[in-house]
């Protein structure tokens, strides 16, 4: 972009010197014209050259090509190096919304694990996990990733999956559980038998998901491409008839006047209108996108989101905040405060996620003396004496341990049983809160004309279910590995229709590897993963996943705005260039209709840029 950018800049500067300053010699002029043109126009040369050998012949860079030179050749200097320089503007808007390269995306994966510890004779040996063999014994620390795939064979501990499955909620594992590479062990140590080699395991296949996806992106084809395939060869072919028949067939015609006229007709045949007017619109509509907090990576992206036909969702952080939170207190011949005080001060020393989300909503000072003893069981809960009473906070297997009698509850979320001095005291409900937005989201797509909304989760069923229910999403697939995840796509992927399109949104690191096999892969970037963010076609910047039906309303905006710039730059084209073959019209003045439509089509583009009235539709 910054080379490109430096050359334009400075064939523009020789360009403006050459037609400012008349000099006594006029092959001066002529010459800074030429240095000028080769400066700006000797890539597209290149490639014009390039392609022929490749058979590749009638495409945009012959048209500039064949135009400029012809140009040269009939002495229009000016002319030729002003067609290049403004073909040259063009391919630098549409440069700067090329995709970005994926390659860096498997850099960005912090699920990889660095070594594994292999217990042997009772010493522990710090390994690559490429060198470990099924049936070794492995052991994970608190805050380490879990290396490879295995079973518990030892201890017990609670797991952060989020990375790996997009589960909400810690899972809690204990002996004889099996348990997937890429895991977190948050507090307890445990020995694993293995019984996949890391080439099998499941942080392995992700990595190669992410390598690999984006290898089925589906890619839109330059329209300017496109179009000079039909019209360039149509063009010259009536440029070589202009120079050549008529002077046979018509009595008294020099081939000298027919070829000057055909060389003209090519050079009005540039067609510059649309090589300005429909990247630009593009370039407007990806502006416009970042002044809303949507970031487009390129305009292909923004194209096909016009024709979205399917959107499919991960939950957790995308349409839930990701974050758990206290839903609901149940106290029993007590009130709700006094049985969130007593939870608080039981959860006080743990740095569980759950145990923060109680101290959290109880938001009050703990006096610490009170907490006399104080047992951390886990995968259970907690054991503690707070002054003169024996608290016991946990799930429900820690209530039949313990033999108290309590009712079960069946509320959609991870449950908390409370008892004091052996007596059931109530339960706390802790879940993911749905965003204030998933809802309306959801509602606007199907106005949208979006046939179908989809979400896909790692979650327990009762829980996807549940969210899927609250926010009316069409179809939910639950309990889903990323391997799932993309299997699930690619099956809706043959279920839309030839043009339409399929996007997904997600946020976590496990989404990555369908966010880049989906036709537009959406991340939410303020509290995304670094690879869903490079994997992803659109980032929603501040986490809203209403800024997708903002997206969607801005594209189809924007495509409205090609079309027509399409339709009047062709139209206004084709008529110059019947008047240039019958020779009603001098150069100067097809250039001058020629920038006359680039100007209105470009300021017909610049709507693409206002976007006040789409960015307000949630207020």
């Amino acid at each position: 972009m910054k080379k490109k950018g430096i050359k334009i800049i400075l064939a523009l500067i020789l360009f403006i010197i050459a037609m400012a300053i008349k000099f006594q010699n006029e092959w001066i002029n002529n010459v800074i014209f030429i240095i000028s043109y080769i400066i700006v126009g000797f890539e597209i040369l290149r490639k014009a050259v390039r392609n022929i050998f490749r058979g590749k012949v009638f495409d945009e860079n012959f048209l500039m090509s064949v135009a400029t030179l012809g140009a040269f050749g009939i002495g229009e200097f000016p002319e030729a190096v002003a067609v290049m320089l403004f073909y040259q503007i063009g391919e630098l808007f549409q440069s700067y919304a090329v995709d970005k390269s994926r390659k860096s995306i498997a850099s960005l994966m912090d699920i990889r694990p660095d070594y594994a510890n292999v217990y042997k004779n009772g010493e522990i040996e710090k390994v690559n996990p490429s060198e470990v063999k099924i049936g070794n014994t492995i052991v994970v620390k608190p805050g380490e990733k879990i290396p490879l795939d295995g079973h518990i064979i030892e201890g017990k501990t609670t797991l952060d999956t989020k990375a790996l499955t997009g589960e909400s909620l810690p899972r809690e594992v204990t002996e004889g559980e099996d348990v997937l590479s890429g895991c977190i062990n948050l507090d307890g140590l445990i020995k694993i038998e293995v019984t996949k080699e890391y080439g099998e395991s499941t942080v392995s296949k992700i990595l190669d998901l992410v390598e690999n996806a984006s290898s089925k992106k589906s890619k839109s084809e330059n329209f300017i491409t496109k179009f000079a395939k039909y019209y360039t060869p149509i063009v010259v072919i009536i440029a070589l008839i202009l120079a050549i028949f008529p002077p046979l067939l018509i009595p008294g015609a020099s081939f000298s006047d027919w070829i000057y006229r055909a060389l003209s007709f090519l050079v009005v045949s540039c067609p510059c209108a649309l090589v300005i007017s429909i990247p630009l619109s593009f370039f407007g509509g990806i502006g416009g996108a970042s002044k809303m907090g949507v970031l487009v990576k390129g305009s292909n992206y923004l194209e096909a989101l016009a024709n979205t036909e399917i959107t499919v969702f991960d939950k957790t952080g995308t349409l839930t905040k990701g974050v758990f939170e206290v839903q609901k207190v149940n106290a029993i011949d007590m009130s709700e405060e006094e049985l969130l005080k007593v939870s608080a001060y039981a959860e006080n020393f743990s740095n569980h996620p759950i145990s923060k989300s109680i101290k959290k909503k109880y938001n009050k000072p703990v006096d610490e003396k009170q907490i006399i003893d104080y047992q951390e069981i886990s995968g259970l809960g907690i054991i503690a004496k707070i002054g003169e009473q024996d608290v016991i906070v946990g799930n429900e297997k820690l209530m039949e341990e313990k033999q108290i009698e309590f009712t079960k509850c069946t509320d959609v979320g991870t449950i908390l049983y409370v008892a004091i001095q052996g007596k059931y005291a109530g339960y706390i409900l802790i879940s993911d809160k749905i965003k204030e937005d998933a809802k309306y989201t959801i509602k606007q797509l199907k106005k949208n004309n979006i046939k179908q909304t989809v979400m896909l989760t790692g979650d327990r069923k009762d829980v996807g279910e549940n969210v899927a229910k609250q926010i009316g999403i069409d179809k939910v697939y639950t309990e889903l590995l990323p391997d799932g995840k993309v299997q699930k796509v690619e099956e809706l992927l043959k279920t839309k229709s030839e043009k339409g399109k399929l996007a997904f949104v997600g946020d976590g690191i496990n989404d990555a590897p369908v966010l880049a096999l989906a036709d537009i892969g959406i991340a939410m970037g303020g509290l995304g993963a670094d690879s869903a963010i490079e994997a992803a076609d659109i980032v929603i910047m501040t986490d809203e996943p209403s800024k997708i039906v903002n997206a969607i309303k801005l594209s189809k905006k924007t495509m409205r705005i090609v079309k027509e710039n399409i339709i009047f730059a062709i139209a206004i084209k084709v008529l110059v260039l019947i008047l240039a073959a019958f020779g009603l019209s001098t150069m100067w003045e097809a250039v001058f209709a020629d920038v006359g439509v680039s100007i209105i089509a470009i300021i017909n583009a610049l709507r693409a840029l206002k976007t006040k009235k789409i960015s307000n539709i949630n207020k």
